[in-house]
């Protein structure tokens, strides 16, 4: 099982505070599933405006985070190189059930489910605990930048 740290993963993503979503990542399988987690905290700039006085992180933050696991995921089995760049080319299948707040664990569990002509098609659920808050299929694809 492969686990990276925050510096491992600052190596892999070219994501930098405040867009950097992912925190960990565990129980990474070739061709199978990742987890990620995202520790939610009430310094999150975007609670400021989302909302004053009842914080939320908004639901395209969390599909985002998912989509952060899923190209670490990628980076790593697959060897991406840094002179690459993730671009999402399909987000389907979106729902949001419950409300992230400061002081949640954002557990993301992505699961490849196709691998096609160089695009990534993965079914993402994000918890916090064992309450699913997310779900999501995504779909990405790597350009030169």
């Amino acid at each position: 099982m492969i686990v990276l740290n925050i510096q491992k993963i600052m190596e892999i993503l070219p994501h930098r505070y405040p867009f950097l979503l992912v925190d960990r990542i565990e129980e990474l399988e070739e061709g199978k599933k990742v987890n990620g987690f995202k520790n939610v905290t009430v310094n999150e700039p975007f609670f400021q405006g989302h909302f004053p006085g009842h914080p939320i992180m908004p639901g395209v933050l969390i599909v985002e985070a998912m989509a952060q696991v899923g190209g670490a995921y990628v980076s790593v089995i697959d060897g991406i190189k840094d002179d690459k760049v993730t671009y999402f080319v399909g987000i389907d299948k979106a729902r949001f059930r419950k409300p992230v707040l400061p002081g949640d664990v954002l557990r993301m569990e992505l699961e490849l489910l196709s691998k096609r002509r160089g695009i990534y098609q993965f079914a993402g659920k994000a918890y916090v605990g064992s309450t699913l808050v997310a779900e999501a299929e995504l779909k990405a694809t790597f350009a030169d930048k």
